[in-house]
């Protein structure tokens, strides 16, 4: 059963290519680090502080074209660890089906913030339980 996060720190670090944003559990203590690039950290901390871009930003223009062909985003879900590499599902709901799009976390969460209201965000339980193994 996969378990709801929140974003709850977002660090931009200008001297580093490493950016870190830390989800947090909902209902519990469990925080998950993940390590993202440049752009799609300041991608979702420019969503967080409700910055305004004056023309669809890349996330902008993917949730647009979504909803454009009649999709309705339901939710983003980082399913698994393979290979020190974390692989996410955007899941969007068309026509009654649920389809699942590959994307990688740090794009899925973005899409998720610049939503009206923001996605859920889930991480699978397995996943979650792997990065608190590590952290030990």
């Amino acid at each position: 059963m996969p378990v709801a996060m929140e974003l709850s720190r977002i660090i931009i670090s200008e001297i580093n290519d490493q950016q870190v944003i830390y989800l947090k559990e909902q209902e519990g203590e469990r925080t998950f680090p993940i390590v993202i690039g440049i752009f799609e950290a300041t991608s979702i901390d420019r969503r967080v502080k409700h910055f305004e871009a004056p023309r669809p930003l890349t996330h902008d223009l993917l949730v647009g074209a979504i909803e454009a062909l009649g999709g309705e985003l339901q939710d983003v879900v980082i399913s698994e660890l393979r290979e020190h590499t974390y692989y996410a599902k955007l899941r969007v709901r068309q026509e009654g089906e649920l389809i699942e799009i590959d994307a990688r976390p740090s794009d899925a969460i973005a899409v998720a913030v610049t939503c009206e209201p923001s996605l859920p965000i889930f991480v699978a339980e397995d996943v979650l339980n792997d990065v608190m193994h590590d952290a030990e």
